[in-house]
């Protein structure tokens, strides 16, 4: 099942499930888990537009039945703000609050970041399908690396980063799609490991720019993080996000643990 096809069989539906093919070890793939619970979240937005969406990874999510949970804690004249909650049993393994916001007058007006002058994707290193170590999910996706290297590498860069598209899905993007395709990508501190280690993400705030590319999920998307600082077994990373025309996107922010 191809990720618009999992969440469509789930719209308007509090009770879903996660499908085979997603996981990621032990766990499944927090870009699936987290536009689950937005899915939920934005049935109740009135289609006012994603300014900001903070996910906490509570617990391993599971593969099969998965419960959802919306509420909207206060809706203004220009902002809303909703919390949604993804449970499993009696466990809560994901919990969002999301802000909508309606565009207003302001004199205030700052550029985004340049998009990165990266090689073309048909000249950069492809992530390879190694059997026992390339997560499940990742199957779904084609990686194209132009900054940075392998995970495991050993290497000091602080940066990581290129080309990413969806194999099999080629709708029209949306804020869904765009969770899991900057999911997809490995934490940025998995390069300077020179062994295995897992990591995962504990909380992720994404910050997305309005109006939304009207590219595909299956065109390349330009994406380039940095590790901001990594201690005690956790690194805190920011990354930016582009369309392949260089048109701003969104601003991700990560604290990751990593056991290694």
């Amino acid at each position: 099942m191809n990720f618009s096809e999992a969440l469509r069989s789930t719209r308007g539906e509090m009770d879903t499930h996660v499908p085979e093919g997603w996981m990621q070890g032990r766990a499944a793939f927090g870009g699936l888990v987290a536009a689950l619970v937005y899915q939920a979240i934005e049935e109740q937005s009135e289609g006012a537009p994603l300014r900001s969406l903070t996910v906490s990874f509570v617990a391993p999510t599971s593969q099969g039945a998965l419960s959802r949970r919306a509420e909207v804690l206060r809706r203004g004249s220009s902002v809303t703000q909703i919390e949604g909650r993804a449970v499993q049993g009696e466990q809560v393994v994901a919990a969002a609050l999301a802000s909508f916001g309606r565009a207003r007058e302001s004199s205030i007006s700052v550029a985004f970041p340049s998009a990165p002058s990266f090689t073309a994707p048909e000249d950069c290193q492809a992530f390879p399908d190694i059997e026992g170590l390339t997560p499940e999910f990742a199957r779904h996706f084609d990686y194209r690396i132009a900054q940075g290297a392998l995970p495991y590498s050993g290497i000091s860069d602080t940066r990581f980063g290129g080309w990413v598209r969806f194999r099999d899905c080629n709708d029209e993007v949306t804020i869904n799609h765009l969770l899991a395709l900057i999911d997809a990508w490995p934490p940025a501190v998995l390069q300077m490991l020179s062994k295995l280690a897992p990591a995962s993400s504990l909380t992720w705030t994404l910050e997305v720019m309005e109006p939304l590319s009207q590219c595909r999920a299956g065109d390349w998307w330009q994406y380039l993080a940095e590790i901001e600082q990594a201690d005690d077994g956790y690194a805190v990373i920011q990354a930016k996000i582009w369309d392949a025309d260089g048109n701003p996107v969104a601003l991700s922010r990560q604290t990751v643990t990593v056991f290694g």
